[in-house]
């Protein structure tokens, strides 16, 4: 198995992150036990399931890793 994922990994990310592999390997976790945590709503931000597909807000995952987020102020 692929070691985590670097922090330079994490932060360029799209605004919706795959569960698996970029969310599960951020928090060290196997993919059995990501989608597990998942399925019983037990991970520390909203999954949001987009037909089969199941993915984290960017800024969430971000937060609970205590990361900086984008500054969006200064896209215009």
């Amino acid at each position: 198995m692929k070691p985590a994922l670097s922090i330079a990994e994490i932060l360029d990310q799209p605004a919706l992150v795959p569960l698996w592999p970029t969310v599960g390997k951020a928090l060290g976790l196997a993919e059995s036990t990501t989608y597990q945590l998942a399925a019983e709503g037990r991970l520390p931000f909203e999954v949001i399931r987009l037909g089969r597909r199941r993915s984290v807000r960017h800024v969430d995952l971000l937060a609970f890793l205590r990361l900086p987020t984008p500054d969006t102020s200064d896209a215009a």
